[in-house]
């Protein structure tokens, strides 16, 4: 089994954060750049005409360079030029698995984090998706929580926590759907 790579990286006012994972059921290599919540492109690496000698050393490998060449592309301001804007036939394989924050204005009252997600995959609703959130803040042990998606791949988290500390907390999601993957970092802020 292979484990991702998940890093934040920042370029002038923007914070990038980049996953990379091995999607085994697809055979291909992937890593995703996400700010604020939303993918803005992927470099996707397929190893399906490699020999049966590529193993998980090897695909493991691959994947920390692919993760690192995109780092560095993002330090160095040529993100574009690492993505794989124009290679549609690796693209068109991938399954996108999306966490939406549905609620992202409105999510602090009577002393409770609320949070809505939905989760899809290509587009549609991922019901049954498991949702792993991890809650952290300066001071404090990091609290963990679940939720199951309903059937139209939504659902909701609620976290006691006091307004003030939104702004130094950050919450990482989990999603897990059929085999895949998609793991989000979201920052939090008081209301204006």
């Amino acid at each position: 089994m292979i484990f991702g790579f998940n890093t934040d990286v920042k370029h002038g006012d923007t914070i990038y954060h980049v996953q990379s994972e091995a999607r085994e059921s697809e055979l291909l290599l992937q890593t995703q750049v996400f700010v604020r919540g939303r993918c803005i492109g992927k470099k996707a690496t397929s190893y399906a005409g490699k020999s049966t000698q590529f193993g998980d050393a090897q695909k493991e490998q691959q994947l920390r360079e692919q993760h690192r060449l995109v780092l560095d592309a993002i330090r160095e301001g040529k993100l574009d030029q690492a993505l794989d804007r124009g290679e549609p036939e690796t693209l068109a394989t991938v399954k996108e698995l999306e966490v939406q924050w549905l609620n992202s204005e409105s999510v602090h009252a009577d002393r409770n984090l609320t949070m809505q997600l939905k989760v899809t995959e290509g587009g549609a609703a991922a019901p049954g998706a498991r949702l792993i959130f991890r809650f952290a803040r300066p001071g404090a042990a990091p609290f963990y929580t679940q939720a199951v998606a309903d059937s139209g791949g939504a659902a909701e988290i609620k976290i006691e926590v006091e307004e003030a500390h939104l702004p130094e907390s950050s919450l990482l999601v989990q999603a897990n759907f059929e085999g895949r993957t998609a793991t989000r970092k979201f920052m939090l802020r008081k209301a204006e």
